[in-house]
């Protein structure tokens, strides 16, 4: 999948090793803001590349980056944008010269390295993306937020992507609105959402239904936290595999139901909470037998998510990850 970018830099097409410096693109994507943003505070606010080349294409140093960086910083904090970028410009005159941004100078896809710093937020030792990703979203930057999150899918594949980019900083959104008086709930709802639409734009369309092979997804009743479904819905539909995804806070008759209804060949469970997590449910859907007789097929149950926590039983299986869990619906259909 590409990932359209704005005016010369697309044109380019070679990354920043071939112009001594990153283009604007890559600067934007790096920074977790639109390729637009990054020109409107060169012409607006003089933050552009300090030194020039010929022709259209723009090369920005690692000293240039760096300058914008603060920028990002200090707006991401409430300071107006003339005023984040005086002081940037200020600071940087009695800063010694930075040292060049983690992975620059590569094809344009966000760089590989580690960040331990940026945004407002403790990101902890992850992925470069997650910087980005984390600004895009404290900016409330919905393009630059949707391309982020849809370039990481497809330059690292979506369990990859989940794990090491995406659900660190939804860790991060989740504890800076805690530790803030709940000041950044709407940065956990708008990077939620758009992790979600990022999830559907980015798998196929929906797998037709195979007798046998198809994966039932609920959360157990009285539990909304849908997104990890959502992944692992759209891990499976990756892998061509049919899924029947019934969302947040599936009623207990309604869930028996469905799986009297579709005779699926695994059922995934969440729960996020323990008060939630109810260990006879999943083993009477577990105990669920369909067919004819002689050749009668119970599901492979999943319970998911950290209400399990303490809740293992004979028959339930009790995957650790996003990855263990694609294992053990792919293990379900092979038997």
């Amino acid at each position: 999948m590409s990932v359209l970018v704005d005016g010369d830099d697309e044109r380019d097409g070679r990354g920043g090793a071939e112009g001594g410096g990153l283009t604007t693109g890559e600067v934007a994507r790096r920074l977790g803001v639109a390729p637009t943003t990054v020109r409107t505070w060169d012409r607006r606010y003089g933050l552009g590349p300090e030194a020039h080349t010929g022709g259209r294409h723009r090369r920005w140093t690692p000293g240039d980056v760096a300058r914008l960086e603060r920028m990002c910083a200090l707006t991401a904090t409430g300071l107006p944008p003339a005023e984040a970028a005086r002081l940037a410009r200020r600071e940087q005159t009695r800063a010694p010269a930075p040292r060049p941004p983690a992975g620059s100078g590569g094809t344009g896809a966000p760089a590989r390295g580690r960040s331990r710093a940026g945004s407002g937020l403790r990101l902890g030792d992850v992925r470069q993306e997650c910087k980005g990703i984390a600004r895009a979203a404290l900016r409330l930057d919905a393009a630059a937020l949707d391309e982020l999150l849809l370039t990481s899918i497809a330059e690292h594949g979506l369990v990859a992507a989940w794990t090491e980019v995406i659900v660190p900083t939804l860790q991060a959104v989740g504890r800076k609105w805690e530790t803030s008086g709940e000041k950044y709930v709407e940065v956990e709802h708008f990077l939620s959402w758009h992790v979600s639409g990022a999830l559907r734009r980015s798998t196929s369309a929906t797998v037709a239904d195979r007798p046998g092979a198809t994966t039932l997804l609920a959360c157990v009743p009285g539990e909304n936290h849908t997104l990890p479904l959502e992944v692992l819905s759209a891990a499976l539909t990756e892998r061509g595999l049919p899924v029947r995804m019934f969302g947040g806070a599936l009623p207990v008759e309604s869930l028996v139901a469905a799986v009297r209804r579709t005779g699926p060949a695994a059922v995934g469970l969440w729960a996020q909470s323990r008060t939630t997590a109810s260990r006879p449910l999943a083993q009477h859907v577990a105990a669920m037998e369909w067919g004819v007789r002689g050749a009668r097929r119970r599901p492979v149950v999943l319970t998911l998510g950290p209400g399990w926590t303490g809740q293992r039983a004979a028959g339930l299986a009790r995957p650790a990850g996003l990855a263990e869990a694609v294992a053990a619906v792919e293990s379900a259909l092979s038997r």
